[in-house]
C-alpha cells in the first residue's frame, strides 16, 4: 500500500507530521470533524481536501479564499499533481507526499530475485549509513536535540547524492525514492515500523530480530519482507521511543513498557533477555475509537447482546471481560465505557494508557515502574487504594493481573458499582478462579470462603471475548455471577452465547461458524434493565453486522 504523509508547518514555526492510508480522503479545515484542524480564521471550516488517485494526488479546494498549490492558487476546483506537492492554507503550509510501503508484503519471487521491488539490500544498507554518517556526522549530534522534522530534508537530500554516487549499485529511477524514504526512517524515525505504523490495516507490529518483522492484519499473523541493518539500528528505535518518556533501556534494565505519541503501546526487551536479537511489540491505537455499533457490524456481538450491555452498565453493574490475549478486552471495555452517564465522575487505571472515554470527567491515571536505584515505583493497587480516595462514582481498571483484584472487589462493594475491569481467562469459570487467584496473592490473609463471598457480592457480569482461528474476535458468553450454592461454590448462569454450528471459520467462508442466541435464563436485576435495555435496543437494533441480509 501507499500512505499519504502530510508534514504541516504552524504559524509559529512548529512542524506536525501525520500519515494516512491511500484510501483514506484528507480534510485540512477549522472544523473538529477534519483530519488535520488548522486552527486559524482564515482557513475555511472544510478548507481542502487530499486524497490518492492513481499514481497521483488530487486536490480539491472548497474554501473562501482559496488554497495556494505550488505557487498557484487553487479556488473551488480539483486539481491533479504528481507525487509530491506543497500547500498553503492560510497561515499553514502543507509539505503532502507518496509514502510508498510496497515492501511491508512480501516481493514476488522474481522480484526477490532480481533485487527489484525490495527493501535495500542489506550489505549496500551498511556501506550506504557508514557514508551517510561520514557526511553528515549523526554520530556526533544529541538525538534528544535533533528534529527530525527539520532534519529530514537535509537527510534526504544527501542520500540522494549517495544513492547517485553508487555506481553500478546505483538504484534505479523507481527504486530510487523508495530506499531514500527507508533509509531516511531509519536514520531518524522509527525505520521500517514508519510505513507499518502508517498502514491503517496493520493493528500489531512483532519485531522478532533485526532480518525478522510481522504484523497482524485483521486478527491474522503475517510476515513481511522488511528488515533493519542490524541489533544497533534496532536499539537505536528502542532509544527514539524510550528518551523521551524518561525511561532507559540497556543491559541492567533490559526490558521496557512505553507508548508512542499517537497513543500506541510498546514494549521492548533486549539481550541479554531476549537471546536472538532487540525484539518490539507494538499494539497500534486506533485512530477512531470503535463504537458499539462497530462491534455489531464486524459480527463482534449481536444487537441484542450489545443493548443488554449498555442497559448493565447504565445501572451500574459490576463487569468483568475476560479473554485471551490480543481477544479484544480493551477495545470491548473502551465501548462499554462510553455508556457510563456524562454527569459521573470516572478514574481509570492503567499501565500503560489505552482507554480513551469521550466523558469530561474523566481522571487518568499511570502506573510506574522504579526509577533506577529501585524506589519511586507507583504500582496498579496502588493506584486503586489512591482511587478510593477521589471520590469516583466508578473505577475502571485497564486490567486486573495482581494482588490490586481484592482492592477492585472491595470498591465495588463499597458505593462504586458500575466499576468494569479486564482479566485473562478462557471462559467464566475460569476468569473467576483467576480472580480467587489474585486475591490470594494480595497478601490478605482471607480464607477461600471468605473472597468467593466477596466475589459473589461483588461482581454482576462475566463476559467472555475470544479469538477465533480466522482472527475474528466474539463475545462467546455473558453470564451472571449468581451467588454460591450449598457446596461453597460459585453459581454462574449464562444469558448470552455463542452457539458454533459447524459453518465456515476461516476468513474466505461464506458464512459466520456460528450464531448468536440469547439462553432463555432472566438475570436477577432484569426488571432494573429494563427500561434502559428497551432504549439501548432501539439504537442498535437497526446496526446489521457485515455481510448479512
Amino acid at each position: 500500500m501507499n500512505a499519504l504523509e502530510l508534514v504541516i508547518e504552524a504559524p509559529d514555526g512548529g512542524l506536525l507530521a501525520r500519515r494516512f492510508g491511500e484510501r483514506e480522503p484528507v480534510w485540512l479545515g477549522r472544523d473538529p470533524s477534519c483530519q488535520l484542524v488548522l486552527d486559524s480564521a482564515l482557513v475555511s471550516r472544510r478548507h481542502a481536501r487530499v486524497e490518492r488517485v492513481g499514481a497521483e494526488l488530487r486536490v480539491r479546494d472548497q474554501s473562501v479564499n482559496g488554497t495556494d498549490v505550488d505557487g498557484a492558487i487553487l479556488h473551488h476546483a480539483d486539481l491533479r499533481v504528481a507525487g509530491k506537492c506543497a500547500l498553503g492554507i492560510g497561515p499553514y503550509r502543507v509539505l503532502v507526499r507518496t509514502l510508498t510501503a510496497d515492501a511491508t508484503r512480501e516481493p514476488p519471487p522474481c522480484a526477490r530475485e532480481s533485487g527489484e521491488g525490495g527493501p535495500v539490500p542489506l550489505a549496500l544498507r551498511r556501506q550506504i549509513q557508514r557514508r551517510l554518517l561520514d557526511h553528515l556526522d549523526l554520530a556526533r549530534l544529541d538525538p534528544r536535540a535533533m528534529d527530525p522534522l527539520r532534519m529530514r530534508p537535509e537527510v534526504e537530500r544527501a542520500l540522494g547524492q549517495i544513492c547517485d554516487a553508487l555506481g553500478s549499485n546505483a538504484p534505479g529511477p523507481a527504486q530510487r525514492g523508495v530506499w531514500i524514504d527507508e533509509l531516511a526512517d531509519e536514520a531518524l524515525g522509527l525505520g521500517p515500523l514508519s510505513a507499518l505504523l502508517a498502514d491503517p490495516e496493520v493493528s500489531e507490529i512483532m519485531v522478532v530480530d533485526p532480518s525478522t518483522i510481522y504484523v497482524e492484519r485483521r486478527g491474522v499473523l503475517e510476515a513481511t519482507a522488511l528488515r533493519f541493518t542490524d541489533d544497533e539500528a534496532v536499539r537505536a528505535v528502542i532509544e527514539r521511543i524510550v528518551t523521551p518518556l524518561g525511561r532507559r533501556i540497556d543491559e541492567s534494565t533490559p526490558l521496557v513498557d512505553a507508548r508512542l505519541p499517537d497513543g500506541s503501546r510498546v514494549n521492548a526487551i533486549i539481550p541479554p533477555l531476549a537471546s536472538r536479537g532487540p525484539c518490539i511489540t507494538i499494539r497500534k491505537f486506533a485512530a477512531r475509537a470503535l463504537e458499539l455499533g462497530d462491534l455489531v457490524r464486524a459480527g463482534s456481538l449481536g444487537a441484542e447482546m450489545a443493548a443488554f450491555l449498555v442497559a448493565a452498565v447504565r445501572c451500574r453493574k459490576n463487569i468483568v471481560i475476560a479473554g485471551g490475549t490480543g481477544s479484544g478486552k480493551t477495545t470491548l471495555l473502551n465501548v462499554l465505557s462510553a455508556a457510563i452517564p456524562e454527569r459521573e465522575r470516572i478514574v481509570t487505571i492503567e499501565d500503560a494508557a489505552e482507554l480513551r472515554l469521550r466523558q469530561s470527567h474523566v481522571v487518568g491515571l499511570e502506573s510506574r515502574p522504579a526509577n533506577l536505584e529501585g524506589k519511586g515505583a507507583y504500582t496498579i493497587r496502588d493506584l486503586v487504594r489512591n482511587a478510593l480516595r477521589m471520590r469516583p462514582d466508578r473505577i475502571v481498571v485497564g486490567e486486573c493481573r495482581g494482588g490490586e483484584a481484592i482492592d477492585m472487589l472491595q470498591a465495588m462493594n463499597t458505593g462504586h458499582e458500575g466499576s468494569m475491569t479486564t482479566t485473562h481467562a478462557n471462559s467464566p469459570r475460569e476468569a473467576l478462579a483467576r480472580l480467587e487467584t489474585l486475591c490470594l496473592m494480595s497478601g490478605v490473609e482471607l480464607p477461600v470462603s471468605a473472597i468467593r463471598r466477596q466475589l459473589a457480592g461483588s461482581l454482576d457480569l462475566i463476559v467472555q471475548q475470544s479469538r477465533f482461528a480466522d482472527g475474528a474476535r466474539r463475545v462467546t458468553s455473558i453470564s451472571e455471577v449468581a451467588g454460591i450454592d450449598d457446596h461453597g461454590e460459585l453459581q454462574l448462569h449464562e444469558i448470552y452465547g455463542f452457539e458454533r454450528d459447524g459453518g465456515g471459520s476461516g476468513s474466505g467462508s461464506e458464512r459466520p461458524p456460528g450464531r448468536f442466541r440469547a439462553t432463555g435464563h432472566l438475570p436477577s436485576f432484569a426488571a432494573e434493565l429494563e427500561p434502559d435495555f428497551e432504549l439501548a435496543l432501539s439504537g442498535v437494533l437497526t446496526v446489521q453486522p457485515e455481510g448479512a441480509a
